[in-house]
């Protein structure tokens, strides 16, 4: 899989509007050859391929991490309300007139993780003690989700039609806009919060063996299954500040890794980071060269593979 997102790479570095062979994006990656070719190699599709790279690698690890611990194969980070409460969050930037993509991205993390933290609080006083049963968790996300919604309709109800094309653009998911200096608080994020959940596997697996026997064996259930939820929440919740809404990736991820053979959490989520990493990649490719020189939004391309699966799924854990 390593092997195949570094051929993938090189192809999505010389496709699009312009043609690149591999000679020259050899060259152009040193820094050598036509002045437009470098500019367009390091300057536009290198950072966004990157940029697809980190945000795949994170969805799959954090979706892997979640159906884990929650025992549910249909389980996904933006079933937490990340979406949702992102979405909040970069709408009031947009309202507010938000020029740069720093105020957005930082409003939309500060939305999914306070949406993150009020699914845990309604997961609480709904009687699960920070977990329980995990379709209470499931519940509480898709309630807050629902909410955020309603406040984006009445937030945009008025605004000006700028307001409403900058919103609904970042909403559908892109990585058209990214840029090197996106990327390294990214990768920071996806590196500790994949390190941490790689350490903290074997809990995992515990977990998914339910509550009862993990704690027989050792585990402390509430306090483990919070942690698992907030890394796997701040993962998504990173990747929807630097690049919009991409749903469906955490949910199909995991299962392509089970049909590997992998049921171990270690080397599931070390996978998962791969093979999530080489799927937005591809997505992101098919994205920008289905329909030239117009683009279609990344998250509606992992949307299209993303349904048919999840309702195969539906049907299969009938």
């Amino acid at each position: 899989m390593a092997s195949a997102l570094v051929v993938l790479s090189l192809l999505s570095l010389g496709s699009g509007v312009i043609h690149v062979g591999t000679r020259d994006i050899v060259a152009a990656l040193g820094g050598n050859g036509d002045a437009t070719t470098v500019s367009i190699i390091r300057q536009l599709r290198l950072p966004r391929i990157l940029l697809g790279l980190l945000v795949g690698a994170a969805l799959g690890m954090s979706g892997g991490a979640l159906q884990g611990t929650l025992r549910n194969g249909l389980a996904e980070p933006y079933l937490l309300g990340v979406s949702g409460g992102a979405a909040v969050g970069a709408v009031i930037a947009f309202a507010f007139s938000a020029t740069t993509n720093v105020v957005v991205s930082l409003a939309a993390f500060a939305g999914a993780g306070g949406a993150v933290i009020l699914a845990l609080l309604v997961a609480r006083a709904a009687g699960s003690a920070g977990r329980g049963d995990p379709r209470t968790l499931l519940m509480a996300g898709v309630v807050i989700g629902a909410f955020a919604n309603a406040i984006i309709m009445i937030a945009l109800a008025n605004a000006p039609p700028n307001t409403v094309r900058g919103a609904l653009w970042w909403m559908m998911g892109s990585v058209a806009d990214a840029t090197w200096s996106t990327l390294p608080w990214l990768a920071a994020f996806v590196a500790a919060g994949g390190a941490a959940l790689v350490y903290w596997a074997r809990e995992i697996d515990l977990l998914a063996l339910g509550d009862e026997a993990a704690a027989a064996l050792g585990v402390n259930v509430e306090s483990s299954a919070r942690r698992v939820y907030m890394l796997a929440a701040l993962l998504a919740a990173a990747t929807v500040a630097a690049a919009g809404l991409i749903g469906f990736v955490g949910l199909i991820v995991p299962h392509i890794v089970r049909a590997g053979g992998i049921r171990r959490h270690r080397p599931l989520i070390v996978a998962a980071g791969l093979i999530g990493a080489t799927l937005v990649v591809a997505a992101d490719l098919a994205a920008r060269t289905a329909r030239p020189p117009g683009e279609l939004p990344l998250g509606a391309v992992t949307a299209v593979l993303g349904v048919p699966f999840f309702l195969a799924q539906l049907r299969r854990a009938r």
